[in-house]
């Protein structure tokens, strides 16, 4: 199979969906690999890395469109990306088409196979495609609220560590998921009080062991989101339902009564945002206000640390990627029930029943059986 790996076109996105290594391990296995040039420069990947692999580099995005039946990304696809895609391909990376209803259509349009390393999904429930990048952005939201926290960039000038003498700053961590563990490891090595909300008893009291108690744990509830929202300094919205879109648990009311200067890092806003004042931002223009509170909504947080990143999300996706390459998709489907799931659209119809619920649309069986 030719599979092609172009540039990332989102502003300030560094990430590149192959490493040379794993462009190395395909061509081994006979398969034929396309690079854009300078794809993985913002990684600190060189061209000639992929050319010593055995990969081409092609100038333009056009040529490897043109010519490939597999296309791997980090992220979704640009409408001038889209508008390259054709009927039968393979489009392998984070979609996140719940919310995102434009690119949904187009790739329908196109009759694409859109397979979501979101959605990718083993038997334990777990989501080996996306935590990796989970881990990377729960991390960098409390390093994010830190920054805005500072009272030159806005916000209420509190040192989440606190002093001898004067209270810790509290940080609210909405979703106790990869994204909410790491947040909350990060936070409480700082010093910060910290609270985390979860609908998941037993995840709470893991999370109450393996802190030993030196946290709040909160069932998460409309009143108990209030109550901790409220005297938050930083809140950081870490909630997921795979392939749905979040659920709305700040309210805009909510909002208008927080603490001037408190900032809100919401990590779910690539399914929607699980707060209703929040929209997308890049990383050149990261940030806004709303009745006094600054929200962060970058769709993709771990670009701010593409070494890192790309890095551990190609560990993790060069099985997958080795799978399709292999076999047809409805054979590799069903040889693989948590491939099957990541397969969010096919010829031309819907095949999750998260993006088809959050858009209203029919839903089909993805190829190789049934959805799980």
């Amino acid at each position: 199979m030719r599979i092609g790996v172009p540039k990332e076109m989102k502003v300030h996105e560094y990430r590149v969906a192959l490493v040379p290594a794993g462009a190395r391990s395909l061509i081994e296995a006979k398969h034929e690999v396309m690079v854009q040039a300078g794809a993985g420069q913002g990684s600190g990947l060189k061209d000639a890395e992929y050319e010593a692999a055995g990969a081409s580099v092609v100038p333009e995005a056009r040529t490897l469109f043109d010519a490939c039946d597999l296309i791997l990304k980090v992220k979704d696809p640009t409408a001038d990306e889209a508008a390259m895609l054709r009927p039968g391909q393979i489009l392998f990376c984070y979609l996140h088409l719940a919310a995102a209803p434009e690119v949904t259509r187009t790739l329908l349009e196109r009759e694409v196979t859109a397979v979501a390393y979101e959605t990718v999904q083993l038997p334990d429930g777990s989501l080996p495609l996306l935590a990796p990048m989970s881990e990377v952005a729960g991390r960098l939201a409390v390093q994010v609220g830190l920054h805005f926290l500072q009272r030159e960039h806005g916000g209420r000038g509190i040192l989440l560590g606190g002093v001898p003498g004067v209270p810790r700053g509290k940080v609210t961590v909405i979703g106790a998921g990869t994204v909410g563990i790491n947040a909350v490891r990060v936070a409480h090595a700082l010093g910060a009080e910290v609270d985390v909300l979860d609908i998941s008893l037993p995840r709470l009291t893991y999370l109450y062991d393996i802190f030993s108690g030196n946290l709040g744990t909160l069932v998460s509830n409309s009143a108990n989101v209030e109550r901790s929202v409220l005297d938050a300094d930083l809140v950081i919205g870490a909630v997921l339902i795979p392939g749905g879109r979040a659920p709305r648990l700040v309210t805009r009311n909510l909002v208008k009564r927080m603490k001037p200067g408190t900032v809100m890092v919401d990590v779910s806003v690539d399914q929607g945002g699980c707060i209703e004042t929040i929209h997308p931002t890049t990383h050149a223009d990261p940030v806004y206000t709303v009745d006094g509170v600054i929200h962060y909504g970058v769709t993709n947080m771990p670009g701010a640390v593409p070494r890192t990143s790309t890095f551990a999300l190609t560990n993790t996706t060069l099985p997958y990627v080795q799978k399709l390459a292999a076999a047809p998709i409805a054979e590799v489907a069903a040889e693989d029930p948590s491939l099957r799931r990541g397969i969010n659209l096919h010829a031309g119809r819907v095949t999750h029943p998260g993006v088809a619920e959050a858009q209203g649309l029919p839903l089909v069986e993805p190829p190789g059986g049934e959805t799980a």
